[in-house]
């Protein structure tokens, strides 16, 4: 479902980006993939060994603080474009907002097309991206299920199991260097020529240091894999509070989301995992529901003029979850409770 819902949203922004600037930024992705899928890996083994009251208390109260915190990113948003109305009611209204609305993840003028082989899109960096994919990829299918079902047989929680496991890491810290001298590098050039601007965006994200952006991928992609949830949920506040625009925040946590998601997808067909039929109808709703989705909130913000009901959209989703998920988390503990199940940490094997 999360696969055929991000897959709709990437096509989408990728079609409505035809001769627009670019509104996915394939540079955050780079630096956030790699951490992102080695915190999820190290979010699951928690989520094994962690009591459930834990982790429900947890969640709800990340869930609360980052709810607060993007509804004041809004807020500030709001705000902005409050103060900027003259401007914006002067904007042609045919052009769409999510799109044109503020500063685009696009570095100088035919900058980013000349590094892309003279076209639009970014081949280099997405066939990094898909390396860094099929790494990640095929260690989960040698590791298997927590049955040990895999490509080989690997005795779960075996010393081959730790090994495969532990190995992720070397591989997330090596994409990570190597993105990050290559990026720094692919700047170095352009930092020295007249005339040329980058925007805002990139502006924002080349004043933090190095490991930010990697650390936050890490700490996102834990708590994901910890609460147990698609990652969309947390890249958005995260993006949101860099300082990246709320369409191009949305726009690549989607891409983002479906590298993840399409990684468990595959791993689970390979596997022959069971309800592959149904998760593929469900996923179809997912793709079409998203789509209706973002053609929805477009046409509003088209019409009220601000990006910032983006943020307040992401806003009102998590404060709901962070309700539903404090109500049934704490009716599943007292069950637990009154049931006499075990309250305590569990080992990972």
């Amino acid at each position: 479902m999360v696969t055929g819902g991000a897959a709709s949203n990437v096509l989408y922004n990728l079609w409505r980006a035809r001769g627009r600037p670019a509104l996915i930024d394939y540079d955050i992705a780079l630096l956030f993939q790699p951490c992102l899928l080695l915190g999820v890996s190290i979010g699951v083994v928690c989520n094994v060994m962690f009591p459930e009251w834990l982790i429900t208390a947890l969640f709800s109260l990340f869930l609360a603080f980052c709810t607060a915190k993007t509804c004041r990113a809004g807020a500030k948003i709001w705000r902005s474009e409050s103060a900027g109305a003259p401007a914006a009611a002067r904007h042609d209204h045919k052009e769409p907002l999510l799109l044109g609305g503020l500063p685009q993840p696009v570095q100088d003028d035919g900058g980013q097309a000349a590094r892309n082989g003279g076209s639009g899109f970014p081949w280099k960096d997405v066939a990094v991206l898909l390396v860094v994919w099929l790494c990640f990829f095929l260690l989960h299918v040698f590791i298997g299920d927590k049955h040990g079902k895999g490509v080989i047989s690997i005795k779960p929680c075996g010393v081959a199991y730790w090994l495969a496991t532990v190995s992720q890491v070397p591989f997330a810290v090596a994409f990570t260097a190597y993105i990050i001298y290559a990026k720094r590098k692919k700047q170095a050039p352009h930092h020295h020529e007249d005339g040329k601007a980058n925007s805002s965006v990139h502006t924002k994200t080349e004043t933090l240091p190095a490991l930010a952006l990697p650390l936050a991928a890490f700490v996102t992609g834990s708590l994901s894999g910890l609460f147990g949830i698609g990652g969309g949920l947390l890249l958005n506040p995260v993006l949101l509070q860099i300082g990246i625009p709320p369409q191009t925040a949305a726009a690549t946590s989607s891409f983002m989301v479906l590298f993840c998601a399409s990684m468990s997808m595959a791993q689970f067909i390979l596997l022959g995992m069971d309800g592959i039929g149904e998760a593929s109808v469900y996923a179809g709703i997912c793709f079409v529901a998203s789509i209706a989705g973002v053609v929805l909130i477009e046409r509003v913000v088209r019409k009220s003029g601000r990006v910032s009901m983006i943020v307040f959209l992401v806003t009102a989703i998590m404060a709901l979850s962070t309700v539903i998920v404090t109500c049934f988390g704490a009716l599943d503990v007292w069950t637990q409770y009154t049931g006499g199940a075990y309250m305590g940490f569990k080992l990972p094997c």
